[in-house]
């Protein structure tokens, strides 16, 4: 089956799980293969299709059908001013609340901004009178895909906002438009939908875990829930449990995945909140042999809470259940692993003479008193908490993980300070500090917060020696296009702006800098950059030679699979 038919053929099968019983549909090219997809459907009496050839009208009448039957409708379309004309029932449905669903074929990206016919910019092409768009292009995967659907179709509900409307779902298509062979991808069993998400915008209703199942929780920003505590926990710093965190999760899950350590494989995995840290938790969470199943984050005023599904493998969203009671056997294997695995971690850190990046996180979370706020920079600072500090419950943990990005830390952490009772530090790394220096700057009379900014000197981009670009193979390049040192002289960005600033060079003395003085200031650590990914190495490798024992330990503990 071509990628067009393959996509158009889940799209379609996909709503019709949804809920879908009647579509209306506009003939034109582009939307060749979702048209011959519908008559599928229409003729199988999966759904009921309304053919009208003018676009504007089309779409009143699925306006109408929704209205009354208050189910949501696709009208689907071609590209071009056929997508236009959906226009004038789009902001009907948003001032009336309908579930519509703007269904725009269009041209392939590639023949955007090129001059071909029928080719405008459908991207987000009603603006604000839509509750959601999503694009899906011909090539995406199936899971992915039926995801999608299951998305708009519950911000069309009103499940994202509380507030039903209509949506927009583009669907970039190549030729070829037309059916060849047959197939497709068979969606979940039983009709069911991909992935099962609550109406009316509630995401209370108890989700459909099995309680002998090994589960396995992961939490990012914004997840919290009543967790029972037999349940290994993989929380990212910042989250509300990353106290209950189990520190060697993310370096334990290869071992997991890879068969080494198949013990603490989980059958299911309960997301919460959006977690965006570690590659290998989004490994996991794209493995085919795990049910995953998600808690969105929590959000003021229930504006979009979408959950975390990159993969497109959630199979149901909601709420964790209140008496849940989980069997606790592969909690205590993947605690017995953890704590070898720690052991490992840290005799690893202690035993170079270099300050590394993992050995100043734990001695800074370990050296601020209780009460303190600490604000983890982007990029290594907050993997380096997350990988060489031991969590703490008294130590509240924020950070910028909504996008992650490199701007703007030092401010954030300066009013994060502002309102926090007690005293503030913040970790950041030397680019992340001097992008924002000007954040340092404020007028005489303004307040001032009782923040250290440490900063972590290995001058420059280290992040990206854990990465691909860090590979020998690119050695040549590195310094120049990724490492980017900028040899800058932190005391003097100080001065400029009239902060204290102080240089220190081994633990002992970082922790009388932390201790003495209060206010705004600096304390400059110097890191050594040179052996970061030789250091990551070998704490992958003590973890898992660590975990290997650990599960041949839990032999009684965990049946076999």
């Amino acid at each position: 089956m071509n990628p067009s038919t393959a996509l158009a053929t889940s799209i379609v099968d996909e709503l019709v799980r949804c809920g879908v019983r009647d579509a209306v549909l506009c003939p034109g090219s582009r939307n060749a293969p979702l048209a011959f997809a519908l008559h599928a459907a229409d003729t199988a009496r999966l759904l009921r299709l309304h053919v009208r050839i003018d676009e504007r009208s089309a779409a009143f009448l699925a306006l109408g059908i929704a209205m009354r039957a208050q189910r949501p409708v696709p009208v689907v379309c071609t590209s071009g001013t056929a997508a236009a004309n959906l226009h004038p029932a789009v902001l009907e449905a948003d001032r009336s609340g309908t579930p519509l669903l703007a269904i725009t074929a269009d041209r392939p990206v590639e023949l955007r901004d090129t001059g071909a016919g029928q080719t405008v910019d459908q991207h987000r092409l009603f603006g604000t009178a839509v509750r959601h768009f999503a694009e899906i292009s011909a090539g995406a995967a199936a899971p992915r895909c039926r995801s999608t659907v299951d998305r708009v179709v519950a911000a069309a509900l009103g499940s994202l906002s509380g507030s039903p409307g209509p949506v927009q779902l583009n669907v970039p298509l190549r030729d070829p438009l037309v059916p060849d062979h047959p197939g497709g991808d068979p969606g979940r069993p039983a009709g069911a939908p991909w992935c099962a998400v609550p109406t009316g915008g509630e995401f209370t209703a108890p989700l459909p875990l099995d309680p002998a199942a090994p589960t396995l929780v992961v939490a990012g920003q914004g997840g919290t829930g009543p967790v029972p505590p037999q349940l290994p926990v993989l929380a990212e710093p910042g989250s509300p449990l990353w106290s209950r965190s189990l520190r060697s999760g993310p370096l334990l899950l290869p071992a997991a995945l890879d068969g080494r350590a198949p013990r603490l494989l989980p059958e299911q995995v309960v997301v919460l909140g959006r977690p965006t840290l570690h590659r290998s938790v989004q490994r996991l969470l794209a493995d085919d042999r795990v049910a995953v199943f998600a808690v969105p984050p929590v959000s003021s005023g229930r504006i979009r809470p979408l959950w975390t599904d990159v993969p497109g493998s959630v199979r149901a969203v909601g709420g964790v259940p209140a008496n849940w009671s989980p069997e606790p056997g592969f909690g205590a294997a993947w605690q017995k692993a953890d704590r070898m695995a720690c052991r490992a971690l840290d005799s690893a850190l202690g035993s170079g003479a270099r300050m590394s990046g993992p050995v100043l996180a734990r001695a800074l979370l370990a050296a601020v008193p209780s009460g303190s706020q600490v604000f983890a920079g982007p990029s290594n600072a907050i993997r380096d908490l997350a990988l060489g500090a031991e969590p703490r419950a008294d130590v509240e943990v924020l950070a910028n993980r909504g996008v992650a990005g490199i701007d703007g830390v030092v401010s954030t952490a300066i009013g994060a300070a502002l309102v926090h009772p007690g005293p503030s530090y913040a970790l950041l790394g030397d680019l992340t500090f001097l992008h924002d220096s000007n954040g340092l700057f404020a007028g005489p009379d303004e307040p001032r917060p009782d923040l250290a900014l440490v900063v972590a000197n290995d001058d420059g981009g280290s992040i990206f020696a854990l990465l691909e670009q860090g590979a020998p193979a690119h050695a040549a390049a590195f310094e120049r296009i990724f490492g980017t040192p900028q040899h800058a002289d932190l005391r003097h960005v100080c001065a400029a702006a009239g902060v204290a600033h102080t240089r220190v060079g081994d633990l002992d003395d970082l922790v009388g800098a932390l201790c003495s003085g209060g206010g705004l200031r600096v304390v400059e650590v110097l890191v050594d950059r040179a052996d970061r990914r030789a250091l990551h190495e070998k704490l992958q490798n003590a973890v898992e030679s660590a975990a290997r024992r650990a599960v041949g330990r839990v032999r009684d503990v965990v049946a076999p699979s």
